[in-house]
């Protein structure tokens, strides 16, 4: 065997084909661009689905990927096995060579593939093994006669494990896979024996398939009569980037590979553990290194952790990565560093993930503070539920359905804990109250969907009938108290009026008074909390779709709110702070441009962030460096200065005669708010 990085085994794959005349297509997304039955990209052949059925016409008949996958549901969810087992994952490579339009087909496929483990891995042909589909006899005489393999090496089986279809009717056909030997001294004459009972002998490295036929009716018992063979067979086949590299490097689990130990080794540099420790807590090393994986991956193709759909996923794999880290002592946000792991080895091929490093850490940290508002709790509540239980016994799908949506535990990690203590979870009982919530929840269903002014005209109006707003609407206090008691007078949910929502939920709230402040002028809306009794809300935007109402938008983190419930709305001091350092900055940046460039100068756009400003102005001639130099000089001077900043309401009138300058965007009423800087302002 030729020892080789897994950057190698990927990098010659494709060497390999591209010699013989395949185009190299650069991975898909895991979001599946043209296929909405599918969650994720789950292997290779998903961008060649149109390809392979007709439906698309591409300038090239041979094609190999090294395809990003994600395999977490359905028949094809890996989830529970991580970290127990030494070979499955969440996110993995597969690495594949396909064939459409005839170009190709069972021959062809079989010495590729023979050629390139043998010649260019260098695997020694007596450590490899094949099964067929058991009616498949082509199969068969190609191995034996045209590639050389002894019969003997050969084991027919059933279709459940060696024959593809994509549905009850439609193409279909036999495949062909090929195995790694981990025990040949116990001879050629039990490698059928072996086979057939699936023992761990062998690992699966290689899967062909030929899609041969076209089933024109159903046909469980697979007698074939209904068969028809397609006027253009193709090839669709499927390697595992981590398992064939933890063939070639010797070593006995995927998580020993290169892939996996700088990960392992940046989570083992954060807890200080020894090679011992973490020898002693494997299962967690190994979800951690995975989840991240997936995690990086995820947020890098814009899945990004969320209550819902592939959005819950990546919501998921963050938080029970970081569960199983409080295991190994990790109490505080650690994920993003991890992170950093993956992208230093995966990010020479996949450069997106170079590319969005910091947004994928921002999301990963966000969501790791999210869960650990509420973790703790959590799992404090769910140890309660199982003493409870007598041994062996079964938690309820209404607790475990609780734990989620009251305190934002996910089922998965609910079910990891019961099952670390000899208990069992009643997950039909948790999709059926889930299902309930779902239902229940969706129904305000008086006004249906919010897409315009129009509907938020009709809420607010039916809020000033109901007396729980005045005709002014909210009451907006942004420039006093950053913490005020409010009410809560309404929850919108995906765009309805919901009574209820649960931990996870993207939510609307609407209180009676706030002192969030909602974009305008250039500045940024704040962000904060909303904390009711036993419920939090993360406000995360603010907006203001129609004079009067004021609308915080967020995500519920913990806790069931309710509409009528007393409240503390409390803005983020220190980001607020940030935000008004800024503004302040603009108003003086104003000044000196005005002071050196000359009165004529007009603002004509703004941006206020917590960690940066942007000021647009107008000018007839462009700025020099001596210019920029001395505005610079200016306001840093004023800065360092310290004067004080005072704040006036004074009528618009006055404020103009005084040589207030307004800000581009905004409009006033009558009274204004001013700002001063210094003695004489």
């Amino acid at each position: 065997m030729k020892p080789m990085s897994s950057a190698e085994v990927r990098q010659a794959f494709l060497d390999f084909f591209a010699e013989h005349k395949h185009r190299i297509i650069p991975s898909s997304s895991l979001v599946p661009g043209n296929d909405p039955t599918l969650l994720f990209t789950n292997a290779g052949m998903v961008q060649f689905k149109d390809a392979f059925l007709g439906l698309e016409k591409r300038d090239y008949t041979r094609a190999a990927t090294a395809q990003k996958c994600m395999r977490v549901s359905g028949k094809h969810n890996d989830l529970e096995e991580v970290g127990l087992s030494p070979r499955h994952h969440t996110f993995f490579e597969m690495l594949g060579n396909f064939s459409f339009g005839g170009d190709y087909f069972k021959v062809d496929a079989m010495h590729f593939a023979y050629q390139l483990l043998t010649d260019v891995f260098g695997l020694p042909a007596d450590r490899l093994a094949f099964t067929i589909y058991e009616k498949d006899d082509e199969s068969f005489d190609l191995w034996v006669n045209e590639i050389g393999i002894d019969p003997r090496r050969i084991a027919r089986l059933g279709p459940d494990s060696n024959f593809w279809q994509m549905a009850e009717t439609g193409p279909c056909g036999p495949n062909t896979e090929i195995f790694w030997d981990f025990r040949p001294e116990e001879g050629v004459d039990t490698i059928i024996p072996a086979l057939l009972e699936d023992s761990d002998r062998f690992i699966e490295i290689w899967n062909l398939v030929f899609m041969q036929f076209n089933r024109t009716q159903p046909d469980p018992e697979h007698t074939g009569q209904w068969d028809e063979p397609l006027p253009k067979p193709g090839v669709d086949t499927g390697m595992g980037l981590e398992r064939i590299t933890s063939v070639l490097q010797g070593v006995g689990s995927n998580f020993e590979t290169d892939l996996f130990t700088p990960i392992i080794e940046a989570t083992q540099k954060l807890t200080g553990h020894s090679d011992a420790q973490r020898d002693e807590n494997l299962v967690p090393y190994r979800v951690i290194a995975d989840h991240i994986r997936a995690a990086v991956f995820l947020i890098a193709d814009g899945v990004l952790p969320g209550p819902k759909g592939r959005d819950s996923v990546a919501r998921l794999v963050i938080r029970r990565a970081a569960r199983f880290g409080r295991k190994i002592g990790l109490d505080k946000p650690f994920l993003a560093q991890v992170a950093d792991a993956v992208i230093d080895v995966m990010g020479h091929h996949y450069t997106e993930l170079v590319e969005r490093r910091e947004a994928i850490q921002r999301a990963i940290t966000r969501e790791e503070e999210l869960f650990g508002q509420t973790m703790d709790r959590g799992i404090a509540e769910l140890e309660a539920m199982l003493d409870e239980l007598s041994e062996g016994g079964v938690l309820s799908g209404e607790q475990a359905f609780y734990l989620k949506a009251t305190l934002g535990l996910p089922i998965q990690v609910t079910k990891d804990i019961a099952e670390e203590r000899g208990y069992a979870v009643d997950m039909a009982g948790f999709e059926e109250a889930e299902a309930e919530h779902s239902r229940v929840s969706g129904g305000g269903q008086a006004l249906g969907h919010l897409e315009s002014a129009d509907a938020y005209a009709e809420v607010f109006e039916a809020l000033k009938r109901e007396g729980k707003l005045s005709d002014e609407g909210v009451d907006y206090q942004p420039y006093g108290p950053t913490t005020l008691n409010a009410e809560v007078v309404a929850i919108l949910r995906e765009g309805q009026p919901a009574e209820r929502v649960i931990s996870g939920d993207k939510v609307e709230i609407i209180l009676n008074r706030t002192p969030f402040y909602v974009e305008s002028g250039g500045q940024v809306s704040d962000t904060g909390y909303i904390r009711g009794k036993g419920w939090t809300i993360q406000v995360e935007d603010m907006k203001k779709p129609l004079g009067g109402l004021i609308v915080h938008i967020g995500e519920v983190v913990e806790g069931t709110p309710l509409v009528g419930d007393e409240v503390s709305a409390e803005v983020d001091e220190e980001r607020r702070a940030d935000i008004t350092r800024n503004h302040t900055g603009t108003h003086l940046l104003h000044a000196a441009l005005r002071n050196r460039l000359g009165t004529h100068v007009q603002q004509r756009g703004s941006l206020v962030a917590p960690d940066r400003l942007r000021f647009d102005f107008a000018h007839d001639a462009k700025v020099t460096t001596e210019e920029l130099d001395a505005i610079e000089e200016e306001v840093n001077q004023i800065i360092i200065a310290n004067y004080p900043v005072k704040a006036e309401y004074k009528s618009l009138k006055e404020a103009q005669q005084e040589g207030a300058m307004a800000l581009f965007g905004e409009k006033y009423g009558e009274i204004v708010r001013t700002i001063s800087v210094g003695k004489n302002g």
